[in-house]
């Protein structure tokens, strides 16, 4: 079987890849905060590394590097094991881990943020990148109200709503951290949290902290989630990624 992920090969097998035409190069930038009490910490970090493991296997040609499983959780602070990097923080490690990237040779770097608070920096720090990496294309996927929109889409075709699917600990993403690692999972402890429209309430939650919203960090209803959803929703989400893609570079 074929390696992808670059830390599991060799300098030797990265440099063979390279020389092959496997210029483009996929990673993910998650985070460590609180998911309600049903789902661990790590839930965005395990999100983004399956799904950017699935869209460089899909565009085939392309490595997978090592996700960036630290962001800006400023707004989950409240509630214990988040962890939060200033955005100028995030900017800089993207911005360094990218060079690293463009000096051994990757022409296409693909960055794909699976926690809503790093958005911003990563469509900021892309921005800088255009002009600092003349000769690579740096593309990131950086509308999080389309991301929540197709999210609540996938979840609709089992009848699940979108205030239920959420956008954070909700039905689709509990769905997929039990399709990725399901001993992580307490479904004991799902329960209920705010119901209402997140894309309205946005601001708040980056004001005044999740808390703002619910007691218990829950954005949706995560009691209907289920294995085989989480496997259709993570599939769904890496098409959505690599068309978007193709649509903005050459692969």
């Amino acid at each position: 079987m074929v390696k992808i992920q670059i830390s599991e090969m060799s300098w030797v097998d990265i440099q063979k890849a390279l020389d092959r035409g496997s210029s483009t190069v996929v990673f993910a930038v998650g985070s460590n905060e609180q998911h309600g009490p049903h789902l661990p910490t790590s839930t965005d970090s395990l999100i983004g590394e399956a799904l950017a493991n699935k869209v460089a296997g899909k565009l085939g040609n392309a490595l997978q590097a090592p996700s960036i499983n630290v962001g800006c959780s400023e707004h989950h602070m409240a509630l214990p094991g988040t962890i939060s990097l200033k955005p100028g923080t995030l900017k800089s490690l993207i911005r360094d881990y990218c060079v690293s990237l463009a000096k051994h040779g990757f022409k296409k770097i693909i960055i794909l943020p699976s926690h809503g608070g790093n958005f911003d920096a990563v469509r900021e720090v892309v921005n800088e990148l255009d002009q600092s990496l003349a000769e690579v294309n740096v593309v990131a996927y950086t509308d999080l109200k389309g991301l929540l929109r197709f999210l609540a889409e996938f979840s609709s075709k089992h009848g699940i709503s979108a205030n239920e699917s959420g956008s954070h600990a909700g039905e689709s993403e509990t769905s997929m951290v039990l399709a990725i690692r399901k001993d992580l999972v307490d479904m004991e402890h799902a329960e209920e949290g705010f119901m209402g429209s997140v894309e309205d309430k946005i601001d708040l939650v980056w004001s005044q902290g999740i808390k703002a919203l619910t007691k218990n960090g829950v954005l949706g209803d995560p009691r209907k989630a289920e294995v085989g959803k989480g496997e259709e929703y993570l599939e769904l989400w890496a098409e959505k990624m690599v068309d978007f893609v193709r649509k903005q570079v050459d692969i």
